[in-house]
């Protein structure tokens, strides 16, 4: 009777913690969930992150709870350790991921929407998920890509500035004005419209066959494809009506006569 007894009163005392465990570790979830939301922190690492918190308390209680009855937790702790060791080195890859994903979603080195050049690949970030980043090429192919490749590899985020530059290279012949091909190239620049800055057109250099300019105008960064073809052919068109000719690469070839 007094086993029996002295049982039943584990039983209730384990029910009672497994109660009160289910309370706070529900509660732990929610104010972690909180928490993430007040720092602004993406949805996905919210829910991931407040799920682990549950999780990991309610596996101390139930094994805190098998200690009642005389059960040695410390083999369980340790097929515990030996089963997340395992799952470490199979999901190796996929871990690296997750944490890159999680420094992603933290660090926001980019936007969905927003134009970047990763890992070879240029094009429109359509998700960033806990395991990869979608991005959408400009002839609409889908590319994706794991985390950790994105993370770990050099990132150029075209959108990150309001606005970008747009720049077209030209080149006039050595025997026109310089001064009359810079102002014919200003007045091009200024023919595009919703410019954010005061365009520019740069002597650059004297090249081998040319002398170089460059015009510049800064636009917002989705214009940037359509500005770009809009100020070449402004260039072009203002420099043929201003009888500024463009040079084709030129070679002197000199024949030197052998005696003998």
């Amino acid at each position: 009777m007094e086993t029996v007894i002295d049982y039943a009163v584990r039983v209730v005392g384990v029910g009672a913690v497994l109660f009160a465990g289910n309370w706070l570790s529900k509660l732990a979830e929610r104010m972690t969930l909180n928490a993430m939301r007040k720092a602004e922190m993406d949805t996905t690492v919210r829910r991931f992150t407040a799920r682990t918190v549950r999780t990991a308390l309610l596996t101390l209680v139930i094994i805190a709870c098998l200690g009642v009855f005389g059960i040695e937790t410390t083999s369980f702790a340790a097929i515990i350790g030996a089963a997340g060791l395992a799952v470490g080195l199979a999901f190796q890859g996929t871990l690296s991921s997750i944490a890159a994903g999680v420094m992603l979603l933290t660090l926001r080195p980019f936007k969905v929407g927003d134009l970047i050049t990763v890992a070879g690949f240029e094009g429109i970030v359509q998700e960033i998920g806990l395991f990869t980043v979608e991005l959408d090429t400009w002839d609409l192919r889908r590319i994706v890509l794991p985390n950790s490749a994105v993370f770990g590899a050099p990132l150029e985020n075209h959108s990150h500035s309001p606005k970008r530059r747009v720049e077209v290279d030209v080149g006039v012949d050595y025997g026109c004005d310089i001064r009359a091909a810079r102002k014919v190239i200003f007045e091009a620049c200024k023919t595009i419209e919703d410019t954010l800055d005061e365009p520019q057109a740069y002597l650059v250099g004297l090249g081998g066959s040319s002398v170089d300019f460059q015009a510049r105008v800064w636009v917002a960064p989705e214009r940037y494809l359509a500005v770009r073809d809009q100020l070449t052919e402004a260039v072009k068109l203002a420099l043929d009506e201003a009888g500024i000719s463009i040079p084709f690469p030129q070679m002197d070839v000199h024949l030197d006569k052998l005696e003998g």
